[in-house]
């Protein structure tokens, strides 16, 4: 039969010969029962999951040598696409002969990767790598089976792409080693977003917890406070007056606010076009409101209101005073 009899197109050329052949004739689909696990003297692992993106579920048999924790045999059971059966044949044959602790390190990407024809060329399109995601997590709940606890318990970081395995720690830390500013670039450093990319923003295939254009400019945020406040804690000698700066006259905190805005927040504004001017400053008990203008770039840009805003104000609440509030008109 040609390839466009079966799926249409040339669809069917991105999956590679491997996955092709797994789908009509899988090696590890079936059952293991509990008369064959006790005649063989091993114990039976049956777990079960379910990926509710696609409806596609999966059944993983394993029988367990308890004395050495190796797992001797695994079959399956799949109730979904071609993808899934042969994901899942695939990981079946990845958990023969290790230990339950080796296993559960498996990752969708190794199951991907193993079905691949060269190195380099994925095996399945995009769309379809949830279901190595859906044989790594039967994995997850088989070991959890056995070893009578959690299946959350195997999870240490925050899994924000699933089909690559890329943690929110991992990203946040790479955005700002290199200081990526697009998501283009976090998918090429990481591979986050590379797949079935419901991981990049909302309205994806899958919902998600966290998405990349939120960490993104939440992380880049982050990234500008801490260069303010970096560059406020490096200030030269002598910004500061020796009065405490609750006890000094109005001109006197002018003046420091007006110190530490040009050595420490105006360069940061210039950089990118942009710069800030103090209209007025009104002091009270509770606190003291510095009314400011934004000018050039800053004038229209988005996170005036939000991350720039909330960055100038922290420098000066640590270096002057915590009063002060930061308000442009």
């Amino acid at each position: 039969m040609a390839k466009h009899d079966l799926i249409g197109g040339s669809i069917w050329e991105e999956y590679s010969q491997k996955v092709q052949d797994l789908m009509n004739n899988p090696t590890h689909m079936g059952q293991i029962t509990d008369e064959e696990a006790k005649e063989k003297g091993y114990k039976l692992v049956v777990a079960d999951f379910g990926a509710e993106s696609c409806g596609d579920a999966v059944r993983l048999y394993w029988l367990v040598d308890e004395k050495t924790d190796m797992i001797k045999e695994a079959k399956f059971k799949s109730f979904g696409c071609g993808t899934a059966i042969a994901s899942s044949d695939t990981m079946a044959e990845l958990c023969i002969g290790k230990t339950v602790d080796q296993a559960v390190k498996i990752t969708n990407i190794d199951v991907e990767k193993a079905m691949r024809d060269e190195p380099d060329i994925p095996a399945v399109p995009p769309q379809k790598m949830h279901c190595s995601v859906m044989a790594y997590d039967v994995i997850k709940a088989a070991a959890a089976s056995y070893k009578g606890v959690d299946a959350a318990s195997f999870e240490d970081e925050i899994i924000v792409c699933e089909c690559a395995r890329v943690s929110l720690g991992t990203i946040k830390e790479v955005i700002k080693i290199n200081d990526l500013k697009t998501i283009e670039e976090i998918t090429n450093y990481t591979k986050a977003g590379a797949f079935c990319k419901s991981c990049i923003k909302e309205g994806g295939h899958e919902e998600r917890e966290y998405y990349l254009v939120d960490i993104l400019k939440d992380t880049r945020a982050e990234m500008e406070h801490d260069k303010l406040v970096a560059l406020a804690d490096a200030k030269i000698a002598g910004t500061q007056s020796d009065v405490p700066f609750d006890q000094q006259t109005m001109v006197q905190k002018l003046k420091a606010i007006e110190a530490i805005i040009d050595e420490n927040i105006r360069p940061m504004l210039i950089m990118d076009g942009g710069n800030l001017e103090i209209i007025d400053m009104k002091d009270s008990t509770e606190t003291l409101d510095l009314y400011i203008r934004y000018m050039g770039a800053c004038s229209g840009c988005a996170s005036s209101s939000t991350g720039t805003l909330f960055a100038i104000e922290a420098v000066l609440k640590e270096q002057c005073s915590p009063k002060i509030r930061v308000l442009p008109i």
